[in-house]
């Protein structure tokens, strides 16, 4: 079973059938990475994204970005936080744009910068950046969006009976909760890609259940938890991730795509998904 990440609502799409889209995709992707016929990687995904979308304002001119602050104005503080990580994390620095910091910055100028010391396009990282923290910031300030959520990912594992759930991006916090908040579910394995859990203030500090002593905890029914993470992923951040989740079972950092960071297409068709996969795979 698949739980997907950031930026896939579509308000043209019944959610049946983005469910339906996405589980063709990923599957071929993960067939793919396998070197199997997808006839062998039957996959069921649990799609969320329109339980955080409901009742939230539509663009009307503004773009992502515009949206953004003018939704939550929280939304730059999660910013600035995620770009002090990625600083402690990496060798980048950006520097703090005006005499007044950050803070006084709007959002479209900050991401410009960190877009240019990145080398990345300009434009689509805006639309990444809009996408990853207005599902998070809606995701954890909105506490019935977060139960229906985490509701939805449970329900699907246990009406499909899934013994292994891949989880992305955003979707591997969804995850993450729902295996807590429903203890009787049990897994085989837990993959978690490019996953922000270990995201500081933004995300790590606000789980549910909240981190004790600075440490997460392993869902009580997962069996074997594997996390991957791309070198160049600015999300999947600070790592290494087993400093804050020692109870990962195993931690990959690996190049999974140097100029494509964090989608989850790469990341299923990588030679790590594929050696953790391969031995959960239905016989021939």
């Amino acid at each position: 079973m698949a739980v997907h990440g950031v930026g896939q609502f579509s308000a043209a799409h019944t959610p049946a059938a983005i469910a339906s889209a996405r589980s063709t995709v990923w599957a071929q992707d993960l067939a793919t990475g396998l070197g199997v016929d997808v006839d062998r990687v039957p996959l069921t995904l649990a799609y969320y994204a329109h339980h955080l979308h409901r009742g939230r304002p539509v663009a009307q001119g503004m773009d992502e970005l515009e949206l953004l602050e003018h939704e939550d104005p929280r939304a730059l503080q999660a910013l600035v936080d995620w770009v002090e990580t990625l600083e402690a994390s990496t060798e980048l620095r950006i520097p703090p744009v005006t005499a007044q910091g950050r803070l006084a910055v709007p959002l479209r100028q900050l991401v410009s910068v960190i877009a240019e010391r990145l080398s990345l396009d300009g434009r689509l990282t805006r639309a990444f950046v809009a996408a990853f923290f207005r599902d998070v910031v809606r995701y954890l300030d909105a506490p019935d969006a977060r139960t229906a959520a985490r509701d939805e990912v449970a329900t699907t594992i246990t009406s499909t009976g899934a013994r292994v759930v891949i989880a992305h991006s955003l979707g591997s916090v969804v995850a993450y909760e729902a295996l807590h908040a429903h203890p009787e579910i049990e897994i085989d394995l837990f993959l978690t890609l490019g996953s922000p859990l270990a995201l500081p203030h933004g995300v790590f500090d606000r789980l549910a259940p909240a981190p004790v002593d600075g440490t997460g905890q392993r869902p009580p029914g997962v069996r074997r938890w594997v996390n991957v993470s791309d070198h160049g992923d600015i999300v999947a951040i600070p790592r290494p991730f087993k400093q804050r989740f020692p109870m990962v079972d195993l931690d990959l950092t690996d190049s999974i795509a140097p100029f494509d960071f964090h989608r989850a297409s790469p990341y299923l068709r990588s030679a790590a998904v594929a050696a953790t996969l391969a031995p959960f795979l239905p016989a021939s």
